[in-house]
């Protein structure tokens, strides 16, 4: 039978191929060690979980909620910007709930994206943020490029090819998978060239609270004139260890608010009450469970740079997020990232996701996720130097991912 037309536009998910492994390997009784989806292992705090279970004893919370946040929500989260980015939000008209980041992002692309529009995006990014547009209707121009003084020349050449000129602009720093962090100059910089040429800004700002080495990661919306193009996206998963409670944001331009609150009014009712009154009670804290957070990643993030190292695999210490961004060691480099990821979890029990999952442009990486605790990471660590002490020749005539394309 033939697929519908939006999923033939979408590519065969690598990370299910690792996962199937995984599953495969745990059930012949191996001890995977999962760091490969960004999945947090950190209990939520007790004092959200508390607030839950008091607020869900109330009947009256059972009841269908607002798909575009209570109240209480959303004045906290424009209060939150107030106090971290210095940026003032009308909770009424510039602020949305989302069922996650990703919920968010993929409205958006439903509520501005007419069939045929560019968008242009960076190579490697994470999977919603082009395929939320495909899926939409519109056209993805990939970017592969870091937030340095390359990045207005690739802006300049994505216009100048395009046709029709790119409706929006893609950004996601601390970056998933990169972990690459900008700079409030280099944002002053995007903004003006968006302005300039009537470009829409969407920033994914997810990983804002994990950052290492004393930099807090800026908010696009702190440039004076982004409110006028910008919507960026948050998410409670990461920052307060809340994934399964799907509690995000995105705030900004109102325009750009309204047209998302609206496609969201069809679809959702918003999260359940007792979750957005934790969430609530979660945003107004006094920042505590925050920096506990941060740090447990900090020293995932120094023992895992170690561990690695001293096993003969050098990764680069990420400055922010709850990634590394890992080169290929370079004997196995030609086999590409899926099946470097498939080779770890056979000879090492260790799962990482394969870069190409993020776009063509990270196929020399995989994405290391902190998800584990230290005792586990260093496990891994001794895996991984037994496996780089095999003899690589023997996967010398296994197939990389490109030559099935």
């Amino acid at each position: 039978m033939e697929e519908f037309h939006k999923v033939r536009r979408l590519p065969p998910y690598v990370f299910e191929q690792v996962n199937r492994l995984k599953a495969a390997a745990r059930a012949r009784g191996a001890d995977i060690i999962d760091l490969g989806m960004g999945n947090p292992d950190l209990p939520t705090p007790k004092a959200i979980v508390d607030k839950l279970c008091e607020v869900v004893r109330d009947p009256r919370t059972h009841r269908y909620s607002s798909s575009r946040g209570i109240p209480g929500l959303r004045k906290a989260q424009a209060s939150y910007y107030a106090r971290r980015f210095g940026v003032k939000l009308d909770p009424d008209t510039q602020v949305v709930a989302t069922l996650g980041s990703k919920e968010g992002f993929a409205n958006m692309a439903q509520a501005i994206t007419a069939p045929g529009d560019v968008v242009l995006c960076p190579d490697p990014t994470y999977p919603i943020h082009a395929f939320g547009f495909i899926m939409s209707g519109g056209v993805i121009r990939s970017m592969q490029v870091e937030p340095n003084d390359d990045f207005i020349p690739a802006l300049e050449r994505g216009v100048r090819h395009s046709i029709p000129k790119p409706l929006a602009l893609i950004l996601n720093y601390p970056s998933n998978p990169t972990a690459l962090v900008a700079s409030l100059d280099f944002y002053k910089d995007v903004v003006a060239f968006a302005k300039k040429n009537d470009i829409i800004i969407l920033s994914d700002l997810a990983y804002s609270e994990i950052y290492f080495d004393g930099n807090p990661p800026p908010s696009v919306l702190e440039v004076p004139g982004a409110m006028d193009c910008t919507v960026e996206f948050t998410s409670m998963s990461k920052t307060f260890s809340m994934p399964g409670w799907r509690m995000g944001f995105a705030v900004g331009n109102e325009r750009l608010i309204s047209a998302l609150t609206r496609v969201k009014s069809y679809l959702d009712y918003g999260a359940f009450t007792p979750i957005q009154v934790a969430a609530t009670a979660a945003l107004n804290g006094d920042g505590s469970d925050i920096a506990e957070v941060r740090e447990v990643y900090h020293k995932r993030r120094d023992v895992m740079v170690d561990a690695f190292t001293r096993a003969g695999w050098t990764i680069p210490a990420p400055a922010a997020s709850m990634f590394a961004w890992a080169p290929i060691p370079e004997k196995y480099r030609h086999l590409g990232s899926l099946e470097f990821s498939k080779l770890l979890i056979e000879h090492a029990d260790v799962a990482v996701a394969p870069g190409v999952g993020f776009g063509e442009h990270g196929d020399d990486f995989v994405r290391v996720a902190l998800v584990e605790n230290e005792h586990r990471i260093r496990q891994a660590a001794r895996n991984i130097k037994r496996f780089l002490s095999m003899d690589a020749a023997q996967f010398q005539n296994v197939v990389p991912l490109s030559a099935h394309r």
